[in-house]
């Protein structure tokens, strides 16, 4: 599908969209990590200048919804080292494993993050990337490369795997030519896209690496976040807490944030805090759960998701965070994705996507 805008509207920290319940930031953060420090300054521009809620993406950024003064919440956002470049902030799109380098995987691949998002700020043609294109880094235990990212790599034991829009390139590169050439793909794509945004909409993806043959198909989807206890490598515990419908209360980012702890925001809408010892382990998840986080590998909550909806959304046709909610099947093994029309925004790549209509939910 090519785009039908001629300039990027995709909201950043400082190019906000102007929803219908006033206007919404998104905060990117490469690899979904988050400081506390950062959390909690998150959650006082929430309470402070908007809705009191943050809500995850499907990219491991965060949105702040409701804002009722924009310079102040761009202010406190670069204050808290969330925004090292103006002019790149809104295509600093990178999804990683949440558990690589901490519990299983192939490779560490946090050391690429942080490699590729300077690169990505020290190149002045990858701002016309867009802000919907996106980095995808999968530690081999094919999380996020199901996902489809434009372009990423998949760690093998024996090398790592070149991706265009989710499937094989054939390519195989060493572990010092990843982000080099993660930034070549972009930078061809940044100056050739045309009337595409991201490079599954090109009629012919594979001149971006000519000569190559892509995969008959991608990874299979992921839906499903980790959650609960999990046993680090090095001994340690992280502790995974899905949110429902990854719409986090303010109240409750300031309990995640205390316990300071590093963070992880995943492509499921749901927290990782990292690098606990068993004691403080037991004590946050004790305090955590009451508060309506998720810590249940079988709870119905990880079954469903929603676009925005009404009343945040002027073109949806329902409340669709709340129909989710009183749709929630214990039995389900089916993922669902409630949205209010036929944009299906942050429609997952498996399950089924019911959209609102006035009488009532169909599939698309």
């Amino acid at each position: 599908m090519a785009r039908t805008r001629d300039t990027d509207a995709c909201p950043g920290a400082l190019q906000v969209h102007r929803a219908a319940d006033g206007a919404l930031a998104r905060i990117r953060l490469p690899g979904g990590a988050l400081t506390a420090a950062q959390l909690a300054a998150l959650s006082r521009v929430a309470s402070e200048y908007g809705s009191s809620t943050l809500e995850l993406t499907a990219r491991g950024n965060v949105q702040v919804r409701g804002i009722t003064d924009v310079t102040a919440v761009s202010e406190a956002i670069a204050n808290a080292g969330l925004l090292p470049s103006e002019t790149h902030e809104r295509v600093r799109n990178v999804v990683a494993s949440p558990l690589s380098g901490r519990a299983g995987g192939n490779a560490d691949v946090r050391p690429w993050v942080a490699e590729l998002d300077a690169a990505i700020c020290a190149e002045p043609s990858l701002v016309d990337l867009g802000g919907r294109f996106w980095f995808g880094f999968d530690d081999g235990r094919a999380d996020v490369s199901g996902l489809c990212a434009d372009v990423g790599v998949h760690a093998f034991p024996d090398g790592c795997a070149l991706l265009l829009a989710g499937r094989d390139t054939g390519v195989r590169l060493s572990p010092g030519e990843v982000v080099e050439t993660l930034v070549i793909i972009a930078t061809r794509f940044a100056t050739t896209r045309g009337t595409a945004w991201r490079i599954k909409e090109l009629s012919e993806i594979e001149s971006l690496l000519p000569g190559v043959e892509l995969g008959a198909a991608p990874f299979a989807a992921v839906t499903r976040p980790p959650v609960g206890w999990i046993n680090q490598d090095d001994g340690r515990v992280a502790l995974g807490a899905a949110v429902p419908l990854g719409v986090l209360p303010a109240r409750v980012a300031e309990y995640l944030a205390a316990i300071e702890a590093p963070l992880v925001i995943t492509p499921w809408r749901s927290v990782l805090v990292c690098d606990l010892d068993e004691a403080v382990a037991d004590v946050a998840l004790r305090v955590l759960a009451p508060l309506g986080l998720v810590f249940d590998d079988n709870s119905p909550w990880l079954t469903v998701s929603a676009c925005t909806g009404s009343p945040g959304c002027a073109h949806s046709a329902a409340d669709v965070r709340a129909d989710a909610a009183h749709a929630l099947d214990a039995d389900s093994t089916i993922h669902r994705h409630f949205v209010g029309c036929d944009r299906a925004c942050g429609s997952p790549l498996a399950g089924e996507v019911l959209v609102a209509t006035a009488d009532g939910y169909r599939r698309l």
